[in-house]
């Protein structure tokens, strides 16, 4: 096993969109453990449009990433060392050791993968935190009924295939909006959806009305911008809106051009008795992660879910990633394979 270890740090703060430039590669040494300590060993490497949010300074729910500190990110481990009474070396193991190699824990926090689980890095996507988030926030927040529309833009990312997938498991009718001709395809004949609009068409506005011919009633949130100004008019009266992200804005300096629109917004929600709620999904419902863990799992098992996940080969290439991330780059949950397994 090599003595040293290779770290992602942030190295300056981003203005507008990251670039490569805000990272730095560096090697340090590995920490001796410590009696009731593990080493961990990265294997793979969740990418999040959340991290974005943790490269600024600007007060949020988390605090923010320092600079020269290790980007942080959910991982999927082996134990390579112990020093635990309870783990075993070989064991994997579900972590937060962000964008490095090696890591040390004292076992707080850790999630046990078992000596051989079947797929690893789903952990870190339809059964880890992005599954979670679509299946709280589509079920508890969206209530969605049989027989009505439910929309959701990113349709074929981490959150959104899934979101659609659930929907249409409870009977619902299911519009996709997504970034290109492949991926609105790939939403429709692999994923089940009734429909999915090309977010860069210039008539969304108007597909969207088409395919929408009875109104939305669930509306996912995770894009913000031109999407939900093409969302809003739609919306019907008591229309829920689980709000879990708003990528389109995590690289903006300003508020956008043109009117506001903050009263309009208001006005609906007003008129229409509209539910919109913002949620964190495991500050808000960690506790329920079993219930979500249990039907998902089952749900895979009977063939009812598709999962697509966009794996990169290599550390070195988490930044270059991420920032295609944030552009819309990736196809499918985005996860770096950091090192074979042991």
């Amino acid at each position: 096993m090599t003595s040293t270890n290779r770290q992602l740090v942030l190295a300056s703060r981003p203005i507008g969109a990251p670039t490569l430039d805000n990272f730095r590669l560096q090697t340090t040494n590995l920490p001796s453990l410590e009696d009731g300590e593990i080493l961990l060993r990265s294997v793979y490497l969740s990418l999040d449009p959340y991290m974005r949010g943790r490269m600024s300074d600007a007060k949020s729910y988390a605090d923010p990433v320092a600079i020269g500190e290790v980007m942080v990110a959910g991982t999927v481990c082996q134990i390579v060392e112990s020093k635990h009474t309870e783990f075993t070396v070989g064991e994997w193991v579900l972590a937060y050791s962000g964008w490095q190699d090696y890591a040390t824990s004292n076992g707080e926090g850790l999630i046990r993968l078992g000596m051989n689980p079947e797929n690893p890095s789903y952990a870190l996507g339809v059964m880890g935190m992005p599954g979670f988030t679509a299946y709280m926030g589509l079920l508890d927040i969206g209530q969605p009924k049989p027989g009505e529309t439910v929309v959701v833009a990113a349709a074929t990312g981490a959150v959104g295939s899934m979101v659609g997938q659930i929907a249409k498991i409870k009977g619902c009718k299911v519009i996709g909006i997504a970034g290109g001709e492949e991926k609105c395809r790939f939403a429709v004949d692999t994923l089940g959806f009734d429909a999915c609009i090309d977010h860069k068409a210039d008539d969304l506005a108007e597909q969207l009305a088409n395919a929408c011919s009875n109104g939305i009633d669930v509306y996912f949130e995770n894009v913000g911008g031109k999407v939900f100004d093409a969302v809003m008019p739609l919306l019907n009266t008591s229309a829920r809106v689980p709000l879990c992200g708003l990528i389109s804005q995590y690289n903006a300096t300003s508020l956008p051009d043109g009117p506001d629109r903050l009263s309009m917004l208001m006005g609906q929600l007003l008129v229409k008795r509209i539910k919109m709620q913002g949620f964190i999904i495991f500050d808000d419902y960690g506790h329920r992660y079993p219930e979500f863990a249990q039907q998902m799992k089952a749900w895979l098992s009977e063939g009812k879910i598709t999962y697509k996940e966009h794996l990169v080969e290599g550390l070195e290439n988490a930044p270059e990633s991420f920032i295609g991330l944030l552009e819309g780059k990736n196809f499918g949950k985005l996860v770096v394979q950091t090192n074979q397994p042991v």
